[in-house]
């Protein structure tokens, strides 16, 4: 049984990368992150936020060429994998990078791999990134976002996202449960 999706907006990338730096807060170890959404939508932003707040080596961009970075804890907390499986074709790609090797040690974050790598684990969160079609303030360098979180598993039960959620609370826009 999951817990209900956590909606929210953010104005600018520094909000996403503050609601990953929040988020950072009530990782572990083991944890699978899915981030979903299209080009553009934040996903390695949001990534970013989340190695800053765990505090780990290393510039976090987009592993798209080279299809996971480790980013060791500088911190003696969990080491970041962040995985691009854009390019790759299906579950024994993903098989092929050992990722289950790492993931008991690390929070692993898997940019494109909603429904590829969720077999990795009995709990996952996965985080939906939008932006809008249309903005109508075009003068700044920012657009908002929607990001929807959406756990699954035990791990992700209704008092983690609770804790979570009242956490997310203190950001400008409220977080909203949905059903």
């Amino acid at each position: 049984m999951s817990a209900a999706a956590v909606a929210l907006t953010t104005a600018t990338a520094e909000q996403s990368r503050e609601v990953a730096r929040v988020l950072a807060r009530h990782l572990r170890a083991g944890d699978l992150l899915v981030l979903d959404g299209p080009l553009g939508a934040g996903k390695t932003t949001f990534t970013q936020g989340l190695g800053q707040a765990l505090g780990v080596r290393g510039a976090v961009a987009s592993p798209t060429f080279v299809i996971a970075r480790v980013h060791p804890s500088l911190v003696g907390g969990p080491a970041l994998v962040h995985v691009d499986a854009y390019r790759l074709g299906d579950a024994l790609d993903i098989d092929d990078l050992d990722l289950d090797a790492d993931l008991d040690d690390a929070v692993t974050v898997v940019e494109w791999g909603r429904e590829r790598v969720e077999h990795l684990t009995d709990s996952h969160l996965l985080l939906e990134l939008e932006r809008p079609a249309q903005v109508t303030d075009g003068s700044g360098p920012d657009e908002p976002r929607s990001l929807r979180l959406t756990p699954a598993g035990p791990r992700w039960d209704e008092a983690a996202v609770a804790a979570l959620c009242a956490d997310l609370s203190d950001l400008s826009d409220r977080p909203r449960s949905e059903a």
